[in-house]
């Protein structure tokens, strides 16, 4: 069961954020290709970092917590998903408080 763990933190971001997409209609999974155009390039960096990090023996991913799937880079399966789910979090986060706030602009919009 404990091979488990980085997936059930992983479980508990999304039932814990990805319910403002439906309870305030938020709108983040409407326009994924623009959440994946934010998302994609720190993904990216960061995963080369963890790599490095990782081939450097700097850190390691506990293999008693994680499925023991690799992808590419020899990144375990969880920490790819973690780089999706986390920012769509705090993406579906932010567009909530924009949601309830009403006129609260970021920038983007007239």
């Amino acid at each position: 069961m404990e091979k488990f763990g980085y997936l059930a933190m992983l479980a508990f971001t999304i039932v814990g954020s990805f319910w403002l997409e439906i309870a305030l209609k938020v709108g983040v999974l409407a326009r994924f290709k623009r959440a994946l155009i934010s998302i994609l390039p720190a993904a990216i960096f960061f995963l080369l970092w963890d790599a490095y990090a990782i081939h450097a023996k700097h850190w390691r991913f506990d293999s008693h917590q994680i499925l023991g799937i690799y992808g590419p880079l020899n990144i375990p399966i969880e920490e790819y998903l973690f780089f999706i789910i986390v920012p769509l979090a705090a993406i579906m986060t932010l567009e909530a408080v924009r949601a309830v706030k009403k006129h609260w602009l970021m920038g983007d919009e007239r």
